[in-house]
């Protein structure tokens, strides 16, 4: 056996112990990326958590939620509006200065497990991709395209999302886009998952934080200034009035677009006076499906026409299957087998 010097031995312990520990980051990086959640699409692509794809040519661009869970609702006194609405004590009369400001609708504010894995809209679905359903027969509404503001009718134009389309419509689009995967894999969110994929793990009013600018959000400086009594709001060149998906900086931190603002999307959700409370996404989809004689559903985000307090990602109102407003639009999710 050769005998080394004192200090080689020590160097190479030393290195020994360095690899060792490079060995166990790369054991430890390894078993991460086996174990993070990646799922397989009808084309054969393969995606993970916050990847966005296309599925096929006529396909929204998706962005893979991550798994997680949330508290759902409004926090206690968090809207800014004096009026007491959607809610079985709604009286249409103003709060006190002294009174906590509560929407019945938004509370009780409760955690839900997401134990669906789904991936979300980039953006509110266009008038195009809506007009290739229409075209090629899936969707028998062609929906208006002209909004009225103050200023005359403004004409939407291709990149704009998709208004004036009722739930029922939104069913139709829904079943022709699974005929194109060849799968029953796309539909309209639950509000649980809409809010989930909103807040992308924050939990202040907007994703953005607790107030809005013109930069990052389509809505209407003057009914906000009316609702403040008077505090000054920067405008939109263009409000009330939807604009293009891809204008704004007004994605989330998981990439989706005016989730608040714009127009207001539909969800799968059928309309209750207070949260029903649910502990995991999987329930509120039972909710949903179960409900044979649901006439209005949850639609969330605000839109260009509202105030900065209607933008709030825990605010609901209460569409009918039939609405068609030029203020209502929508985007779909894409679940995953897991088995």
């Amino acid at each position: 056996m050769v005998l080394l010097p004192e200090g080689v031995s020590k160097m190479n312990a030393t290195i020994k112990t360095i690899l060792f520990a490079l060995g166990c980051v790369f054991a430890a990086t390894t078993s991460i990326a086996e174990t993070a959640p990646t799922y397989q699409l009808t084309d054969g692509q393969t995606v993970g958590e916050l990847e966005m794809f296309q599925e096929c040519a006529d396909c929204p661009e998706m962005i893979v939620m991550p798994l997680g869970s949330f508290m759902m609702g409004a926090i206690l006194g968090e809207s800014r509006n004096p009026f007491d609405i959607y809610g079985p004590d709604a009286t249409g009369t103003v709060r006190g200065p002294d009174e906590i400001n509560i929407i019945p609708s938004e509370h009780p504010r409760h955690q839900v497990v997401m134990d669906i894995p789904y991936a979300m809209a980039r953006n509110e679905l266009t008038y195009a991709e809506w007009m290739i359903c229409v075209d090629a027969g899936g969707c028998s509404h062609s929906p208006d395209i002209n909004v009225l503001t103050r200023q005359g009718y403004v004409v939407i134009g291709p990149d704009h999302p998709v208004i004036n389309v009722s739930y029922l419509d939104i069913l139709e689009y829904v079943a022709w886009l699974n005929a194109q995967v060849g799968d029953d894999v796309y539909r309209l969110p639950t509000e649980a998952e809409w809010e989930y994929a909103a807040r992308a793990g924050t939990t202040t009013r907007f994703a953005q934080g607790d107030d809005l600018t013109s930069d990052q959000a389509n809505f209407s400086g003057r009914a906000t200034e009316h609702l403040r009594r008077g505090q000054s709001m920067p405008y939109l060149a263009n409000q009330n009035a939807p604009i293009p998906v891809g204008e704004l900086d007004a994605a989330n931190t998981w990439g989706l677009r005016h989730m608040s603002g714009n127009v207001r999307e539909y969800t799968l959700s059928c309309w209750s006076d207070e949260h029903l409370g649910l502990s995991s996404d999987s329930a509120y989809l039972a909710d949903a499906l179960g409900q044979t004689d649901c006439e209005r559903r949850v639609a969330k985000g605000g839109a260009h026409n509202g105030a900065m307090d209607s933008l709030r990602l825990a605010r609901r109102v209460r569409p009918e299957n039939t609405t068609r407003r030029d203020f209502f639009g929508f985007r779909l999710i894409r679940t995953f087998d897991t088995g």
